[in-house]
């Protein structure tokens, strides 16, 4: 099991960083440093721990830095400062080689648009990372196919993308970051495209998985209610920064800021 640390990370983009980042140690917020510096500040000096072997969930509305901060995870987007440790490696010194095999030997990934290869079956999109990785077919198409079974898939290994629904898509998706058997898995928006009815029957297929693995899981939504649900500890993100982190317990009862309580509000909750 992994854990993950982030000390004092940002990220900005455009001209001036180094003008930027001076403001943000100023505490000034990221409408005045644009305005100031033309600088988008998407992240602002996160520290974060998340737990080892349990789902955090990462939440807030769009702008707010959630997908920034997972693409930072594994450097699909690198950070303009600041550490990011797996079980104590900063992943920011890592150069591209090492990169790729810390990616591909640790962290699995679901996306939001399923991103399945539509020229490939079922079974093939299941068995793709494994492949990638340099399994041999026969051996990789087995793990992927008892990962379909596993997720009620059994018996589309021979049909594509285009014959499947938007969860079953996901299914396959969750199949292949499955098969791959990394010590943390990261999703982004997973489940947020399906429909309502779809949508439960997948939380409650990734809690009894869960319940069964012990996985280091990143699950990133805007909703209130699926992050109540699936996350063992909540981060709750607003322009960049970080509002609160903690249970869901502690979120629920002791709101840290009036932000986070418009949000508790929304479940029926104590706000102020």
């Amino acid at each position: 099991m992994a854990e993950i640390a982030l000390t004092g990370v940002s990220k900005l983009y455009g001209g001036n960083a180094k003008t930027a980042s001076t403001l943000i140690a100023d505490g000034l917020d990221k409408a005045t440093i644009f305005a100031r510096t033309g600088c988008n500040v998407a992240l602002r000096d996160i520290e974060l721990t998340l737990p080892p072997g349990a789902i955090t969930v990462i939440m807030g509305l769009s702008g707010s830095g959630k997908s920034t901060l997972l693409r930072c995870l594994i450097r699909l987007i690198d950070p303009t400062s600041g550490a990011i440790r797996f079980d104590g490696e900063d992943i920011t010194r890592l150069n591209l080689k090492a990169l790729r095999t810390f990616r591909r030997q640790h962290v699995g990934m679901v996306f939001q648009n399923f991103a399945l290869l539509p020229h490939r079956t079922v079974l093939q999109n299941a068995a793709f990372g494994l492949t990638l990785h340099g399994v041999k077919r026969h051996e990789a198409e087995a793990r992927g196919a008892a990962w379909l079974e596993k997720l009620g898939l059994g018996g589309y290994e021979r049909a594509y993308a285009d014959a499947l629904s938007g969860g079953m898509r996901q299914r396959v998706g969750l199949a292949r970051a499955l098969a791959c058997d990394t010590d943390v898995l990261l999703m982004d928006e997973a489940f947020s495209a399906l429909d309502p009815l779809i949508r439960a029957e997948l939380q409650d297929q990734l809690l009894g998985l869960q319940a069964e693995l012990g996985k280091t899981i990143v699950f990133v939504t805007h909703d209130i209610h699926e992050a109540l649900r699936l996350g063992a500890h909540i981060v709750v993100m607003r322009d960049g920064r970080i509002e609160q982190a903690a249970p869901p317990a502690t979120l629920l009862a002791a709101p840290a800021s009036d932000y986070v309580a418009r949000f508790v509000a929304q479940t029926g909750g104590p706000a102020r």
